[in-house]
């Protein structure tokens, strides 16, 4: 009888195993750096998770707990900007519709001008101001009727501003809403002066009412939000602001942005004053209307995805005056990832969802638009939990191998460039602008933060100094995380990754 240790093919596949089980159990590890500055801060490595893989290698260089879910905050981004210019393309563009609701004679509306809103995420100021221009130059001078607000397009589940952390007020917090202008944002002023506490606003909107009843008091500046408490008073309409509280006298100046009127009437308000500038009038106010003839009305097979302005015009040649455009989404992206946009991220997802299943946009559709888009470029989704699309949510979830396979895809598809270019560079612009400034890793990663509270995530792409790049995901979820240990773990990951040896 062979003795078994003279037998190879039996020894074979359970050496073969073991050395298997051993690699898995290596890859498991934290690299060395991130294991010490883990512990040296007190954070348990259960509460890590990593992926770590060279672009263009099958296999990762480092997993540690990668199937299991966290959450991920803002990281959460790059799943919805990833499907968005997969199922949208990089050129969409979003329509504003502006319809005469009468006839116009001699300049004048004899009926309602009606806003009809298909979701654009960057109705910013200059872009409504264009808007208003475009009407004035058509040779309207005079509205006799009201400003209507036509917001069909979306059809959302009751929700609430304060259902996150309980701030309403606070930008960050803006509900998705099919005509949003200026992401509804007043920035107010503050500048002790004469003894009173001066306050400025901009825009300035008439249909606003600022009551100041803040007062100066002794002491350095300091103090949360410089002792001011801003107070929007609800009934009947969220018109009125109370500013109360002591100003520290050593305060120059000291500046925040809220979000103090409903959607609708800040669009009035903006719109007014612009008309005005422009030497325009307008006689009524502000309410909400559907078009006579919308697009719910068994048309849209008329309305091109790409707003094909002649398909739109022959079913509203009696009512459309102008058609304004957006941005590119290949242009929005960069806003959203950069500077880590909640409202916009929220609009990409509701605008997917309804042009995969047609409108009007839901959050249901835009989730199942993300779940179809990430299988069909081989994502796995089990046990992924989109909630909010923008991750501002603590029952989203989703895994490091997840996101470090989605990044893989985006390198290997066919809009990479859009999408490496729209996260933050690290020591030069958006989120990570201060992260490894005057260090050689600045400019050398591209990467989506995400912070909650007892949340740190990071997720992009490093570049090494021979050129290599990898795809990189940490995600911390663990006690005071946001406070700073979950950052220095992360930096200490991107490091190792960036000063991986030549090969």
């Amino acid at each position: 009888m062979i003795p078994t240790w003279h037998r190879p093919h039996t020894l074979l596949p359970g050496l073969l195993l073991g050395l298997a089980l051993l690699a898995a159990q290596a890859k498991a590890e934290l690299p060395a750096p991130v294991a010490r500055v883990a512990s040296a801060l007190g954070v348990d490595h259960g509460d890590i998770s990593l992926w770590v893989q060279e672009l263009n290698r099958p296999e990762p260089l480092a997993a540690h707990l990668p199937d299991t879910p966290r959450t991920p905050a803002s990281t959460m981004k790059l799943v919805t900007t990833f499907v968005a210019l997969q199922g949208l393309t990089p050129a969409f563009r979003w329509r504003t519709e502006v319809h005469a609701l009468g006839p116009v004679v001699n300049g004048v509306l004899e009926g309602d001008l009606l806003l009809r809103g298909y979701g654009d995420p960057y109705l910013v100021s200059e872009e409504f101001w264009k808007l208003t221009q475009a009407i004035r130059q058509r040779g309207l001078i005079r509205i006799n009727g009201d400003l209507v607000f036509d917001t069909s397009y979306y059809q959302l589940p009751e929700e609430s501003p304060a259902d996150f952390d309980g701030r309403p007020d606070r930008v960050y917090n803006l509900l998705p809403h099919p005509l949003l202008v200026n992401f509804n944002a007043m920035r107010f002023e503050f500048e002790p002066a004469d003894g009173q506490v001066r306050v400025t606003t901009e825009p300035v909107l008439t249909n606003v009412e600022v009551q100041n009843r803040l007062r100066v008091a002794p002491g350095a500046c300091g103090g949360y939000q410089r002792g001011i408490a801003l107070n929007v008073l609800e009934p009947p309409v969220r018109d009125r602001v109370m500013l109360e509280g002591a100003f520290p006298a050593g305060c120059s100046r000291y500046a925040m942005t809220r979000s103090v009127l409903q959607p609708e009437s800040y669009a009035f308000g903006l719109f007014d004053k612009y008309w005005r500038q422009a030497g325009g009038e307008i006689r009524g106010g502000w309410r909400s209307g559907v078009l006579p003839s919308p697009w719910t009305a068994g048309r849209e097979d008329l309305v091109a995805a790409n707003g094909d302005d002649d398909a739109q015009a022959s079913v509203d040649a009696d009512t459309l005056l102008h058609v304004h455009h957006s941005r590119s989404l290949g242009e929005i992206v960069r806003l959203v990832n950069k500077y880590s946009n909640n409202v916009m991220t929220r609009h990409l997802e509701l605008t997917l969802g309804a042009q995969r299943f047609d409108p009007p946009a839901t959050p249901e559709k835009g989730r199942a638009a993300t779940l179809e888009l990430l299988r069909q470029y081989g994502i796995d989704t089990g046990g992924l939990i989109i909630d909010n699309p923008s991750g501002l949510s603590r029952t989203a979830r989703l895994s490091a191998r997840q996101l470090g396979q989605l990044l893989v895809a985006a390198w290997d598809g066919p809009y990479m460039p859009e999408f490496v270019s729209s996260l933050a560079l690290s020591g030069l612009d958006g989120t990570v602008r201060n992260r490894f400034r005057f260090g050689p890793e600045a400019g050398r990663m591209h990467l989506k933060t995400g912070t909650l509270d007892h949340v740190s995530a990071i997720a992009g792409y490093v570049q090494t100094p021979d050129n290599r790049r990898f795809a990189v995901v940490v995600m911390v979820n663990a006690p005071q995380a946001h406070r700073g240990p979950g950052e220095e773990i992360q930096n200490a990951l991107l490091s190792w990754v960036f000063n991986q040896p030549p090969q």
